[in-house]
């Protein structure tokens, strides 16, 4: 079952049925005190209806809320009539009804708004007090059997119904994120390709162009053009395949904004290190796309199981025992982390295994300070790259004519 979310199909929707026909069995008190001997059958009648009226009314809200189908009327209304039958009930037949008073304050923390529920989970209990007043026999303890219950898991309800709001915020960010990284990925696929190929098809253009006007009077110039022509050609189809490839490898750039955004709406504090935010030379494609993984797996733990305040991004470049330079991501909170006698889930065991084929490695333990949970991923950090620019120099677009061409 999701919390915060409709039923998806039967299944759930019968696990979420099952668990609220649970709460219903609070009710045996009521309808014990019904069938006992003694209980005119004007009573059982009376209460009776009631009871069958109270538990629709309950079960209408509960289950309207559930489907995100919610009137101003019932959402207001259905509360109002359960706590009048709460009361009714309660006065006129026995002091065991008084537990409809419990069901009453649940359901105004889950349909109402805060500002309002929690007023009105405090009428509830004043009133159950006042009518429970009534009966000398639990005078003694009836505040701490119905009074305490029903204020506590009114309020209770309510500190769930904020995680479900949340959770559901949540959600709404990461696809959000998800979805301007898409479109940030697009951007930057759309300018690469209009940078490469703008220049080297306006070059092939150009130099088509001379090649033509050569022939057939100068073939070796013409050969020359040709011969440049097919060099920038090879140039353009391996800048744009390095410009798809980068499409499909994940970030650290987009996934450290994802990041930003996941722990902003859970509530963590993050502090990130200014080096996650520029480029790295020396840090080859794969290597990028492991750590941007890495990333994405330890802040999805953390938000999930940590139960963290706050968290320390860092990216530095250390040194192995065999002279290899290394860059090591780590991820620090001051969360519970997972116990130490588990084992990893598929999540990080699937990240040592995609570390792994990068020659990597993947570090778990505490944290530094003793308390909460890190997370290191190292990936060896090769020596400095030449850019496409300086590693092949474009031809030269201006042909050699000799003096006495007669254009």
């Amino acid at each position: 079952m999701r919390i915060g979310q409709a039923p998806r199909n039967r299944r759930q929707a019968v696990g979420k049925t099952m668990w609220v026909g649970v709460w219903l069995l609070y009710l045996a008190g009521p309808v014990g005190q019904l069938l006992r001997p003694g209980v005119s059958t004007a009573e059982r009648i009376w209460g009776g209806l009631g009871l069958t009226l109270f538990v629709l009314s309950y079960l209408v809200l509960v289950f309207r809320h559930m489907w995100r189908n919610m009137t101003v009327p019932l959402r207001y209304g259905a509360p109002a009539l359960m706590l009048a039958l709460s009361t009714a009930l309660s006065w006129m037949l026995d002091f065991s009804w008084l537990v409809l008073f419990i069901f009453t304050s649940v359901a105004c923390a889950v349909v109402l708004p805060w500002r309002e529920s929690r007023w009105a989970i405090l009428l509830v209990t004043v009133v159950l007090l006042a009518v429970g007043a009534r009966y000398p026999e639990i005078r003694g303890y009836y505040l701490f059997a119905y009074g305490l219950p029903a204020l506590g898991s009114g309020f209770m309800m309510v500190g769930v119904q904020y995680l479900i709001h949340t959770s559901t915020e949540l959600r709404a960010a990461r696809q959000e994120v998800a979805r301007l990284a898409a479109n940030d990925e697009r951007l930057r696929l759309a300018r690469d390709l209009h940078d490469l190929l703008g220049h080297s098809l306006s070059l092939i253009t150009l130099k088509s162009e001379l090649a033509g006007r050569m022939l057939p009077d100068r073939p070796e110039d013409a050969a020359r053009q040709v011969a440049d022509i097919e060099r920038v050609s090879r140039q353009a189809l391996v800048d744009v395949r390095e410009a798809v490839t980068g499409y499909r490898r994940p970030r650290l750039v987009v996934e450290l904004a994802g990041a930003r955004a996941a722990l902003r709406t859970a509530g963590v504090t993050v502090t990130v290190d200014p080096a996650l935010e520029g480029e790295h030379r020396g840090l080859a494609a794969d290597e990028e796309g492991a750590l941007a993984w890495a990333l994405r797996e330890a802040v999805t733990n953390l938000v999930r199981h940590s139960g963290a305040r706050r968290c320390e991004l860092l990216l530095t470049e250390e040194w192995e025992a065999d002279e290899r330079r290394c860059l090591c991501l780590s991820v620090l909170d001051d969360g519970t982390g997972p116990p130490r006698a588990q084992q990893d889930g598929n999540g990080l065991s699937g990240l040592r295994e995609r570390l792994a084929l990068t020659d990597g490695r993947l570090e778990t333990g505490p944290a530094p300070r003793g308390h909460g949970f890190a997370l290191r991923a190292y990936v060896p950090l090769g020596a400095p790259t030449l850019s496409g620019a300086e590693a092949a120099p474009a031809p030269d677009i201006s042909p050699a004519e000799p003096a006495n061409d007669p254009t």
